[in-house]
């Protein structure tokens, strides 16, 4: 099971609450970016490509904690940039678990030894989880993330939060050229090293990436999710609902909702989601009340056309699933990926 009860209970609530109030748009996960900065210069990312002055700035506590508190998600996913680099990102993540959000610390794992050195500010919680960032095996990992030796870097905090009490799951993004073979082989590695859960998506292409060769596009990360969870092994755990899971093996047609994983940064609210940038606007209402919704998704905006990020369609999948159970319960009898 990917998802703890708790979080499943809190989660499954919330949505039916927002349903029953007959809400068609809400927030199921808040992308706190506090920071652009990192330590790393990943060639798919097209985050730390924001001009110096941009790169110095960071949220402030009281700014993360009103985000969190203006969205209303019950889930926040801090990212950046590596949120590490923060001053104060131990205040930011105990003042969100005080308010009973799910947190998921997304790093590249590089400065955590350092971070829980002496007298951690981080807790073990059930509702913290360190979201370690993996791209593959440790040559593909460390080319793609552009540092030797990253890899092993990343599975040794691994061992070290889990020792000591904490969740952990990962976040994987993949390429071209992956296959299942070297997917499986990760998988089976993080899995040894007890991770929750695993997080996996196809590569977005970023306007201002600076590898635009290197993507799946819809067909390829059908084809290659296809094969993973027509050939998973039990032991395999993800991070994500099965109606999801089958949509990106090319099984299910789901509408991309982007205001489900609204994004708040050092320049504000961004429109329409966290890939895309159209613009900043100040508060969180402005974002949903005055963007014009209709102009995203696949077939409204070519920049949409090979999406099949959970930040746009995780949300879908988690609604369809709690407006049709039978049909959930269906997959759940088949297994996403199979038809």
């Amino acid at each position: 099971m990917g998802i703890p009860l708790l979080q499943q209970r809190r989660i499954g609530m919330y949505i039916a609450g927002q349903l029953l109030r007959g809400q068609s748009r809400f927030p199921l996960v808040l992308m706190l970016e506090p920071l652009f900065r990192c330590n790393l210069k990943c060639k798919g990312c097209g985050k730390i490509s924001q001009p110096p002055e941009i790169l110095a700035k960071h949220l402030s506590v009281q700014e993360c904690v009103d985000a969190a508190e203006e969205c209303g998600a019950p889930v926040v996913s801090i990212a950046g940039g590596e949120p590490l680099l923060h001053p104060d990102i131990e205040t930011i993540v105990e003042q969100l678990v005080e308010r009973k959000r799910f947190v998921y610390l997304c790093t590249n794992s590089l400065l955590l030894e350092k971070k829980m050195e002496g007298t951690p500010g981080f807790r073990p919680s059930p509702y913290l989880s360190f979201n370690i960032h993996f791209d593959g095996l440790a040559e593909r990992h460390d080319a793609a993330v552009c540092l030797e030796g990253a890899f092993e870097r990343a599975s040794k905090a691994i061992s070290m939060l889990v020792s000591a009490g904490f969740r952990v799951t990962t976040n994987t993004t993949f390429f071209k050229g992956q296959t299942f073979e070297d997917a499986a082989a990760l998988f089976d590695h993080l899995t040894s090293l007890g991770v929750e859960a695993m997080t996996v998506a196809a590569g977005f292409n970023y306007e201002n990436a600076a590898d635009q060769d290197n993507f799946l596009g819809r067909e390829g990360t059908r084809k290659l999710f296809r094969e993973i969870l027509q050939r998973k092994k039990p032991s395999w755990t993800f991070n994500h609902s099965a109606m999801y899971l089958d949509f990106l093996a090319g099984n299910q047609n789901l509408a991309c909702t982007p205001w489900g994983n609204p994004t708040r940064s050092v320049l504000g609210w961004q429109r329409p989601c966290y890939l895309l940038n159209d613009g900043y606007v100040s508060s969180y209402r402005e974002l949903m009340e005055d963007t014009d919704w209709s102009n995203y998704g696949q077939g409204n905006n070519p920049r949409c056309a090979h999406c099949m990020l959970h930040c746009g369609f995780e949300p879908s999948a988690v609604v369809e699933t709690m407006r049709k159970p039978w049909k959930a319960a269906m997959l759940a009898l088949r297994g996403p990926g199979r038809k």
